[in-house]
């Protein structure tokens, strides 16, 4: 991490209960069949690039992330359990993403907001993404 001030604490096993909490609040508004037709079951981020959601994208999107007052939130990945718990988020900038726990990057990564609010999405593709929902 750059900033010492960023606590990180590992809470391993939470990805599948991430991704579900995720699904519920930024993509309720599709029944499970219009996810899968997307490939949500592949990818999260789908909601997104098939425009199934009103977000933000590219330098519109990194504007919003750096603009909200981190607080509490959480890291989670496309496809494995690992997660993570900022408990003072207010110093994390994209630039620290794909480094969180160790220098690891594991793809696609979430950042999403305790309380739900809003997520920050960066994707694996180079061409998608990043992308910044935010409930209203």
């Amino acid at each position: 991490m750059r900033h010492k001030e960023l606590k990180v604490v590992e809470i391993p096993k939470w990805g599948d209960y991430l991704r579900g909490q995720w699904r519920q609040y930024f993509a309720k508004h599709l029944t499970n069949e219009e996810q899968k037709l997307i490939g949500m079951d592949g990818f999260l981020w789908h909601l997104c690039s098939w425009e199934k959601a009103n977000c933000l994208e590219k330098e519109e999107a990194i504007a919003a992330f750096k603009k909200q007052s981190k607080t509490k939130c959480t890291i989670f990945y496309q496809f494995i359990n690992e997660a993570y718990l900022l408990n003072d988020a207010k110093m994390l900038t994209v630039d620290e993403l794909p480094y969180i726990r160790n220098h690891m990057y594991y793809g696609d990564l979430y950042v999403m907001d305790w309380n739900f609010k809003w997520t920050f999405i960066m994707t694996h593709e180079s061409d998608c993404g990043p992308y910044f929902l935010q409930i209203t």
